[in-house]
């Protein structure tokens, strides 16, 4: 009899972690980073999730993340880290085109975004703000030249930069030529004291 308690007391100890890892994987995340290059500028938005990114799109006309993945859970849950510069504002969300509402934070630099929902399978999930690039402007890209247009536009014309070289060239053979005359001097003087 006390064999039989003893094995029961062993096997409680042994099976109850087992089963707690199952919960366990429910609350880890996977850590994505996604850039969104849009009007010439560069953001990093971080997702922290406990399902699969598949594929993400920025819609700047209708200021708009879009995630697409897949979960293998019945319980997903997710931590999104949005700038301000990129959205802000009054949000709406939809999963699966049927409105969802999740936790906000915000600070003066990120949106901190919690969503919690469930289901199984492929799901998009869309993210829409009211303010877009807020305290940023459009950087207009340069257009490329040819290279004989950027020549011209940077150097002087041909025969007054070869004038200015030569112009340097004999400043600066003056100015080394009074240099080394005043060492020596100075050398010299300095030996002539010294004796």
């Amino acid at each position: 009899m006390k064999l039989f308690l003893l094995i029961i007391v062993v096997l409680f100890f042994a099976i109850s972690p087992v089963y707690g890892q199952l919960s366990l994987s429910d609350a880890t995340g996977l850590i994505n980073r996604l850039d969104v290059e849009t009007s010439g500028h560069i953001f990093e938005i971080k997702l922290i999730s406990n399902f699969d990114l598949t594929n993400y799109r920025f819609e700047k006309d209708e200021k708009q993340l879009i995630l697409y993945f897949d979960s293998g859970l019945e319980n997903n849950l997710a931590e999104i880290i949005v700038p301000q510069n990129l959205l802000s504002g009054d949000f709406m969300f939809h999963l699966n085109d049927q409105e969802f509402f999740p936790k906000i934070q915000s600070n003066e630099k990120i949106n901190f975004i919690t969503l919690n929902f469930t289901g199984l399978g492929t799901n998009v999930i869309k993210i829409t703000g009211s303010e877009y690039l807020s305290g940023l402007d459009d950087i207009v890209p340069i257009e490329n030249k040819p290279y004989e247009s950027l020549d011209n536009d940077f150097l002087p014309p041909d025969e007054q930069s070869n004038e200015t070289l030569s112009g340097d060239y004999l400043i600066w053979l003056i100015v080394g030529g009074i240099v080394i005359v005043i060492a020596v001097f100075v050398v010299t003087k300095f030996l002539k004291n010294k004796n």
